[in-house]
């Protein structure tokens, strides 16, 4: 059992220097050390990785890696790949890495991924040919968030003709919407529910097919509308899905790594499998990258210790992802759920109580809208926080002059952050009845990465490197990365208070504000 991480020597080795560190600023670092970029930079053949801008020396850097030699880092993330059962609350190996593996001759996982891939190659043939014009993914929180974000990234390249949808909230609403103005006979719904229990996405399947049932061409042949992805096909099959449009998932693959799995369907369809397999290919990469790099060039693992240095021993509040190109507007939702849920934990794996701060607290929104969205509590808030800005050279589209002018605002605003304003400045320019209101304390940390171009395959890479990026912060915190009970949790309530909400009398047991709602609810509804 490892000592908890507030009592490892590196640890308080850290804490120490952190007191020498808050003395210093970036603005004199960068004055005084002309190589400071190239120190602390790491450029990959596909794209550049700056964390120049954090508050850090050579001193610090190898602190941290200290750390994660302490933490056994190499040993976990080698555990990982060899198929160990590392997810120790539900006795499962941790295995969304290995169905990019697809090259291993020695894995089972891998020879099976292959002929996943061929099926769902044949599948989204077969369904192209039959017509179809809508395809509606049904699938909850990590269900659809990696297939959404690299659907609407190449949404301009996707197949001609075929629109695709993604619903997720049980609210009814979303559901509605989307099938409003769609052809019955012409939508296609993929159900994809690792469990095939999840109440929010069989509830919008019910909706879909009693949708279905209203049109007399669809109802003819309901069950070609359907496709299911999920590791419990005796369910898929009662719920009434054919047997060879079920396609599987593992059990050792959670539900917010499942884009590379069989639930990828949905960029198979709308992006094609070469698109998918550039996909797996690019994190296939990133992978390989993170097993065999030294732990100064690893590039998850400096992403996992920075965020940590940042958090646990300069105070920053929350985490910010801001990609600057439109393509990659969803990348802040699958990496907010990516890191808080599998790392928003308040105990170890022993089951000891954190007493040291668990997964940072993530947000974020596409450049420049955020510049206009709260950029002010960036530059000016009491509480810092700490940014990734995400790049890209070449624009997806024409109009190099409107591209170059988001990137001269990405990388101005990496500047004002970084190096403030002062009073003196501020008055500088004139207007000195107001010059306290313009100064900027500076001094704010942020990582810059830059993407040569944005493809299925750099994405891939991008969507690896965060995801090892949570595993190996989820180890030097050591918890479980893997489960989600919290999410479970609520869920359980929430099936007991249907019954009371859909029945006249309320339980008893409740407490009173519950009761409350529940009685609020019932005289209105």
């Amino acid at each position: 059992m490892r000592r908890p991480l507030s009592q490892l020597p590196s640890y308080r080795a850290l804490h120490a220097h952190a007191q020498k560190i808050r003395k210093h600023t970036l603005r004199e670092w960068f004055a005084q050390d002309p190589k400071r970029f190239s120190m602390f930079s790491r450029e990959q053949e596909h794209f550049l990785f700056d964390f120049s801008r954090n508050r850090i020396s050579e001193e610090t850097l190898d602190k941290l890696l200290a750390l994660s030699g302490e933490c056994e880092v190499e040993t976990w993330r080698d555990r990982m790949f060899a198929g160990e059962c590392i997810n120790l609350t539900e006795n499962l190996p941790v295995q969304h890495a290995a169905l990019r593996d697809l090259e291993d001759a020695t894995s089972s996982l891998a020879e099976s991924q292959n002929r996943v891939l061929e099926r769902m190659e044949a599948l989204a043939l077969q369904i192209r040919e039959q017509g179809f014009t809508d395809v509606v993914h049904l699938g909850a929180g990590g269900s659809h968030l990696g297939q959404k974000l690299v659907c609407d990234a190449f949404c301009d390249e996707a197949t001609p003709g075929l629109n695709m949808h993604f619903v997720a909230n049980v609210d009814t609403t979303e559901i509605q919407r989307v099938l409003h103005g769609r052809v019955p006979h012409r939508t296609l719904f993929i159900v994809a529910s690792k469990s095939f229990s999840t109440p929010e996405t069989l509830s919008n399947a019910e909706i879909a097919r009693n949708w279905l049932m209203q049109d007399d061409k669809a109802k003819e042949s309901s069950e070609r509308h359907f496709v299911g992805i999920t590791a419990e096909t005796e369910r898929a099959l009662a719920w009434g899905l054919q047997e060879h449009r079920v396609l599987p998932m593992w059990n050792t693959v959670g539900g917010r790594f499942s884009v590379w799995s069989a639930a990828g369907l949905s960029v198979v369809l709308y992006l094609g499998m070469p698109a998918f397999r550039e996909l797996l290919r690019g994190a296939r990469e990133m992978d390989r990258h993170f097993r065999n790099a030294a732990a100064g060039e690893n590039l998850p693992v400096l992403l996992a210790l920075l965020g940590i240095w940042n958090q646990h021993f300069l105070d920053t509040v929350a985490h910010v992802v801001l990609p600057y190109d439109m393509r990659l507007r969803y990348l802040p939702a699958y990496l907010q759920q990516l890191e808080m849920e599998s790392n928003g934990k308040c105990v170890d794996r022993a089951g000891r109580a954190l007493d040291v701060p668990d997964a940072a607290i993530v947000f974020g929104e596409v450049g420049t809208n955020a510049q206009h969205g709260f950029f002010q509590f960036l530059h000016q808030g009491g509480r810092a926080a700490s940014c990734d800005f995400i790049g890209v050279v070449r624009p997806g589209r024409g109009h190099r002059s409107q591209h170059e002018m988001l990137l001269s605002n990405m990388i101005a605003q990496t500047r004002a952050l970084m190096f403030g304003q002062t009073l003196e400045e501020a008055c500088a320019q004139g207007d000195t009845a107001c010059a306290e209101h313009k100064v900027f304390p500076g001094n704010r940390t942020s990582n810059t990465i830059l993407l040569r171009q944005l493809t299925p395959y750099s994405l891939g890479q991008l969507m690896a490197l965060y995801e090892h990026k949570v595993f190996v912060q989820g180890v030097l915190l050591d918890i479980n990365s893997f489960d989600q009970p919290g999410v479970e949790l609520g869920k359980k309530l929430a099936e007991h208070l249907l019954d009371d909400l859909q029945t006249a009398d309320l339980d008893t047991d409740l407490d009173s504000a519950t009761r409350a709602l529940l009685a609020y609810y019932k005289k209105h509804a």
